[in-house]
């Protein structure tokens, strides 16, 4: 692991948990605290399920005192459900969420305790299960509609993504200097967020630059209103790839989504559901959607590349009057995200084998062969949790769109963006 120097952290004064306030408290308070220690539980099984956690570290230190068996999780988390199911209803919203919300989380770990059992699902079944939410099954023909507009990007002789490869290397960031750039970016992207979302004054994240990982960045939350940020830097990291990593995992992605979480309902609620996160949820959903909906809410039109041609190509060296062109393609390319999804479909069940889907995804998503196999390493741990970055933002941004209008109302848009960040809102509820 390589570390870059951290960025300043402030740690946050102890505060005692707040009361709860309105009504719903003690039937759901206490079969909230059950479900972080079922969470907990199941963690001892599963070393990526637990993605976060800052409750009562006694509970903590219970679930590692000694493993509770597949079946005893199964079970308790059938009885929870049962007592959800007849906890009695509220006419607030929050606490009408609140209900669905465990609802569904206790639906997906009773899910991810079968899967770890051996219980085979399909694809769109496991992210049914898991995430509350299926994603579109769409053709080779789809795909090959946008590969032959970028074709026409790049005339010449070779494959496109030979062609396509030739062009992007003009903007790989220096190694020397990426340090410098992500951190201008990072605070390019916390400057508009603060300028709409107040944080609480404590929060703080630091960096690390890490290798041999199946993901490029990840936001691990600490609690306290910090995160510790990971950037991946086994393979190029290209220019736009500092404000998509600077947005997502910090700001206003998943390091202000997981604070205002903390600040609103665990803190100022005393849903204590919130302080921990388990990763393979629909919480997920919801967490990677608003993270990559966050980038173009930060950087609506024509703004990203203004910053980035004003601050992030000079700190980088390189050539800034590009950053048009390299846009407009990189807007083209990103059309192709489903076909990640597809190959993951395909991959995940048993139509094709590791080669066949590094193959699929150099073809239709015009990744080279070393980011196509670090992409399927990614299968083999995460599964059908890719739905989670582009299902999940179309969806975020069609509700947040659907109440603050187009994109371009950026004060609506925020205000919107905020509400969903520190709400417990799901999938099926996003309506």
């Amino acid at each position: 692991m390589v570390c870059c120097a951290a960025l300043l952290i402030a740690v946050p004064r102890a505060q005692e948990r707040a009361q709860p306030r309105g009504g719903q408290t003690t039937d759901m308070n206490g079969i909230a605290e059950r479900y972080v220690k079922l969470v907990l539980a199941l963690g001892q099984h599963d070393a990526d399920y637990v993605d976060a956690y800052y409750g009562p570290p006694e509970w903590k230190k219970e679930a590692e005192s000694g493993k509770v068996p597949l079946d005893d999780i199964a079970a308790r988390a059938k009885t929870l459900l049962d007592d959800v199911a007849k906890t009695p209803g509220s006419k607030v919203e929050n606490e009408q969420l609140r209900h669905t919300y465990l609802e569904r989380q206790l639906s997906a770990l009773a899910a991810r305790v079968r899967m770890l059992k051996g219980e085979r699902l399909s694809f769109d079944e496991e992210s049914r299960a898991l995430y509350d939410a299926v994603a579109p099954t769409l053709p080779e023909s789809q795909f090959q509609k946008i590969l032959d507009e970028l074709d026409k990007e790049f005339p010449g002789p070779g494959p496109l993504i030979s062609r396509w490869e030739a062009f992007r290397r003009g903007f790989v960031i220096p190694r020397e200097k990426l340090d410098a750039v992500f951190k201008a970016a990072i605070q390019g992207c916390r400057e508009r967020t603060v300028a709409h979302i107040p944080l609480p004054d404590t929060e703080r994240f630091t960096v690390e630059y890490v290798t041999g990982k199946s993901w490029s960045g990840y936001n691990w939350y600490q609690g306290g209103f910090r995160s510790l940020i990971q950037v991946n830097t086994d393979l190029p990291i290209y220019i736009d790839r500092a404000v998509d990593l600077a947005c997502h995992e910090g700001y206003p992605g998943h390091h202000v989504y997981n604070a205002l979480l903390e600040k609103y309902l665990v803190r100022d609620r005393g849903w204590v559901e919130f302080s921990v996160y388990a990763l393979f949820s629909p919480q997920s959903l919801i967490a990677e959607g608003t993270a990559n909906y966050g980038i173009d809410v930060a950087f609506p039109g024509a703004e990203r590349v203004a910053f980035e041609k004003a601050n992030l190509f000079p700190l980088a060296g390189l050539d800034g009057s590009k950053a048009d062109e390299f846009y407009r393609v990189q807007a083209l390319v990103e059309r192709l995200s489903y076909a990640g999804n597809e190959a993951a479909r395909r991959y995940l069940n048993g139509q094709i084998d590791r080669n066949a889907a590094i193959e699929w995804l150099e073809r239709y998503a015009l990744m080279p062969k070393e980011r196509a196999a670090q992409r399927v390493r990614f299968f083999d741990q995460y599964r059908s949790y890719v739905i989670n970055y582009n299902l999940g933002k179309d969806l975020v941004a069609r509700y947040v769109e659907s109440r603050a209008g187009a994109r371009g109302n950026s004060a609506g848009h925020w205000q919107e963006f905020e509400k969903l960040l520190s709400s417990p809102r799901l999938p099926s509820t996003l309506k």
